[in-house]
């Protein structure tokens, strides 16, 4: 008998999945693949329920003969593993960056006879409140807050970009690109307190009280379901530290990361050219300590983050607040550097790693940006912080429209540039 095989990645089968199955039986034995975590979240999806629950939940399709896992979402391992004589599948992925993969499962098939069978996409209000509960359910707190530390399991690195806002948090929730035949996404948003203060036109000196900040993310978590990282600054007191620690895991915020550093808010990107003062190893650590006896979860994450290379006190003082610092209860720790060159980004992860193998290190490359995610995996990084690339990019564009209108006293000139009302309002999900 004929093999068929299709991939499936939901958590819940619903009219869409069943319509490919009874398809599928008309051309022979059908074998449903599993997409595996690991390749999920790289196709802009996170599942809500363990790989080994979805297999069984397949094998209880009527229909189905076989399931197998799935590895690589372009199919090389299955085609190689099933030599299907048909792969089937929606006909959703004939446009956009899914067009890459069925492109290259063509590409697979035809090389020894096989056939790729496109059905209608099936999309009714049944399927849609299925996919809206599906988001819902990742968008919960719960269910949110303890994503970071998964990812940190599952990928080499976790790709952050910053948001700062509910429109902002949809570009980096609904970014899917392909590129070199593999699709790609970020993993998680990074609420900064220099973008936050920014967007509300006030400077970042720790000015935007919690509240305020804790409204931005609400405006995120609204729309989005990947988890966040939160620029805590300082802290505050650590009277005040405690509360904010419940707040945001209230929130469903995985993590927050506070810095060494004490008194008025000063921007690390000044260094020693302003006046700067770095907490004693005993407070910071007293800080961390606090933080970690009111959290409630297991989940929630508090992250040191060490200035110590920005306020040039040396690699030394930076390891032995590493290391002082993991043991007061921090669950990862973020070394920072104002420096072009990340040598001592990797002199330091270098050395923490040969004495801690499993702290998360977190890395923010915004000045030493030459480097990739993959070589900074290399040294032992496992998040990767964009801090305040979307803010720096869309100041200059709005900045240049406005000159350009006032110049010409009508918009049409800018128009070319724009994008569209229509495709801005697709990125909106409605209810």
């Amino acid at each position: 008998m004929k093999k068929v095989y299709t991939c499936f990645c939901t958590d819940v089968i619903h009219d869409g999945h069943l319509n490919i199955i009874e398809n599928a039986k008309k051309y022979g034995r059908v074998i449903v693949g599993a997409l595996s975590d690991k390749a999920l979240i790289r196709y802009n999806r996170f599942p809500t329920v363990p790989q080994e629950e979805r297999v069984r939940l397949y094998k209880t399709i009527e229909g189905v003969d076989d399931v197998v896992i799935q590895d690589d979402m372009m199919y090389d391992d299955v085609i190689t593993l099933v030599q299907p004589d048909y792969i089937i599948h929606g006909n959703n992925w004939q446009e956009g960056p899914e067009k890459a993969i069925r492109d290259h499962v063509e590409e697979l098939l035809a090389s020894y006879g096989g056939e790729l069978i496109d059905v209608p996409y099936t999309y009714n209000e049944g399927v849609k409140k299925i996919d809206m509960r599906l988001k819902e359910k990742l968008a919960m707190p719960e269910f949110r807050r303890k994503r970071l530390r998964q990812l940190i399991e599952m990928t080499p690195v976790v790709k952050t970009m910053e948001a700062h806002s509910g429109l902002t948090g949809l570009i980096v929730e609904k970014t899917v690109v392909e590129h070199d035949g593999k699709l790609d996404q970020f993993d998680a948003m990074w609420v900064s307190s220099l973008c936050d203060s920014t967007a509300k036109g006030k400077p970042d000196i720790e000015l935007v009280d919690m509240t305020s900040r804790f409204r931005t993310i609400e405006d995120i978590t609204e729309v989005t379901t990947k988890p966040i990282i939160f620029d805590g600054d300082t802290g505050g007191l650590t009277e005040h530290f405690v509360y904010t620690v419940r707040s945001l895991e209230r929130l469903g915020v995985s993590a927050v990361i506070i810095e060494d550093k004490k008194g008025l808010k000063k921007n690390s990107l000044f260094g020693t050219e302003v006046e700067q003062t770095q907490a004693t190893i005993e407070e910071f650590s007293e800080k961390i300590r606090a933080g970690k006896n009111a959290q409630l979860s297991d989940d929630f994450m508090i992250i040191a983050r060490i200035e110590s290379l920005i306020l040039e006190q040396g690699m030394e003082d930076a390891l032995e607040r590493a290391f002082a610092f993991v043991k007061a209860g921090a669950d990862g720790i973020m070394i920072h550097s104002r420096k072009k060159d990340p040598a001592e980004i990797i002199e330091f992860c270098d050395k923490f790693r040969a004495e801690d193998k499993t702290t998360p290190i977190v890395v923010v490359p915004s000045s030493f940006n030459t480097i990739t995610e993959e070589e900074l995996a290399e040294h032992g990084v496992n998040i990767v912080i964009y801090a305040n690339q979307l803010t720096r990019s869309a100041f200059p564009a709005m900045q240049k429209t406005a000159e350009d209108i006032l110049k010409y006293h009508r918009a049409k000139e800018v128009d070319d540039r724009l994008m569209s009302i229509k495709d801005i309002i697709t990125l909106i999900d409605e209810l």
